[in-house]
């Protein structure tokens, strides 16, 4: 962990609801309990002392995704860019606790409840509309003050050994049904997922969130700690259907191309829920229009391109009318209308886990 003083109770209430948000290792081939590392990046001091002609980004996601990019924008501005790696609850937790004396212009976060928090804590600018209007409605806050830059959905991971496609449900809610039980992982104490219930209490509200948790409970799902075992789970044939994000199986894929899963996207259903990997522009930065430029060149056609089509773990490029590699197009998932910087707000879920018996 970075930081060096003690936080302030806001920061630390940060930490603790978005510690469940982060998909640990989302950026990276490793499972999703590992952590993003630092990298050799300048501390808060240096980066706070450097001229006004270089940026200084908190990135929540790993360096080999996104260092090529970043180093794609110098190439392409001669705007240098100092970048600090790390966790992006932390870091989140982290701009809070240095509030205007923060060195941060930029911050690109993993998940869009890290985002939802600076929102919420008046530290992130409203970016122009010339921005905000490139991406997909379902990529953006409804405020302007952040946009995504690529989406992860769920779906449901499918042995194709044990299942056709054609028996599997286009609702996650009917997944309660009796054929179903004992057929089904998930882990409910993974922060996708949390993020994931927390979207279904938004939308569907309370008590239909109370009844699907208590169907799947009394179905007996598998329980596992994380997406990559779940699907690891299914390729062995240990479980017929995994609840996890779209890109795991990507990885196996990758390295295997006959693992025998496939997966099964639930178009216009809240499990088909979409997650913002996004990007928002600190209020307290001293050079707003660099920074807007950085916003605007993640948002580019070939860096939205490089994310959707030249990566093994394809992501959903945020711009409208840019479509990835075999993939569906965002079009064609039709994922539900969330506000995505309301996932902030997890410890109601983490609760009703804890009430239908799904977290023992």
């Amino acid at each position: 962990m970075y930081t060096s003083r003690r936080l302030p109770a806001v920061a630390a209430l940060i930490v603790l609801a978005l510690t469940a948000t982060a998909c640990g290792g989302d950026d990276t081939g490793n499972s999703d309990e590992t952590e993003p590392q630092a990298a050799n990046t300048p501390s808060a001091d240096d980066a706070q002392n450097g001229t006004d002609d270089t940026l200084t980004v908190y990135s929540g996601r790993a360096e080999e995704l996104v260092g090529e990019v970043i180093d794609g924008f110098t190439e392409a501005t001669g705007i240098e860019v100092e970048v600090r790696y790390g966790d992006t609850a932390e870091m989140a937790a982290q701009i809070v606790a240095e509030g205007d004396a923060s060195p941060a212009d930029v911050f690109w976060a993993q998940d869009p409840g890290a985002l939802g928090a600076l929102e919420a804590e008046g530290l992130l600018a409203t970016l122009p509309s010339e921005i905000t209007d490139l991406v997909d409605p379902a990529f953006a806050s409804d405020s302007g003050a952040w946009v995504g830059v690529t989406g992860r959905v769920r779906v449901l991971t499918y042995n194709t050994e044990n299942v056709s496609e054609d028996e599997l449900p286009e609702s996650v809610f009917e997944l309660t049904d009796p054929e179903w039980a004992g057929r089904v992982s998930w882990a409910p104490t993974n922060g996708s997922f949390q993020g994931f219930v927390t979207a279904m209490r938004i939308t569907e509200g309370e008590d239909v969130a109370r009844d699907w948790l208590e169907g799947m409970v009394a179905n007996e799902p598998q329980v596992f700690e994380n997406n990559g075992s779940q699907v690891e789970a299914v390729g062995r044939g240990e479980v017929d259907v995994a609840l996890v994000n779209h890109y795991y199986l990507l990885r196996y894929l990758a390295e295997d191309p006959d693992f025998p899963a496939a997966n099964h996207y639930l178009a216009g259903d809240i499990g088909g829920l979409m997650f913002a990997a996004g990007v928002g522009v600190l209020e307290t930065s001293d050079q707003p229009d660099v920074a807007e430029q950085f916003v605007a060149y993640l948002l580019s056609d070939e860096v939205q391109n490089y994310f959707g089509s030249e990566t093994d773990e394809r992501e959903f490029p945020a711009v409208s009318g840019i479509d990835p590699t075999d993939l569906p197009t965002v079009a064609e998932l039709d994922p539900p209308n969330v506000d995505l910087s309301g996932l902030a707000d997890l410890q109601g879920t983490i609760d009703l886990l804890n009430e239908v018996g799904a977290i023992q």
